[in-house]
């Protein structure tokens, strides 16, 4: 018998904010994705590992990690 398992990380997209990047100091949309990474067994995903929130500016492109609740507690619009 063998067991088939794996870890599988879902990108979704919790909106854009029109905030002042860290990096380049221009005003631009800033994009807020939520990155899942589950433990899966046969294909279906059942333990959840690690969740991270990222902001991306679409200015210059420079990610960082930003908390759940700063995620949160963005205007998004």
């Amino acid at each position: 018998m063998f067991f088939i398992f794996g870890l599988r990380t879902k990108v979704s997209q919790s909106g854009v904010v029109q905030q002042v990047c860290r990096n380049c100091r221009n005003h631009a949309a800033q994009v807020i994705t939520r990155r899942s990474t589950k433990f899966s067994l046969f294909f279906v995903p059942i333990i959840p590992i690690r969740t991270r929130y990222v902001q991306q500016c679409t200015f210059c492109g420079v990610q960082y990690d930003i908390s759940r609740a700063e995620a949160e507690r963005l205007p998004v619009g």
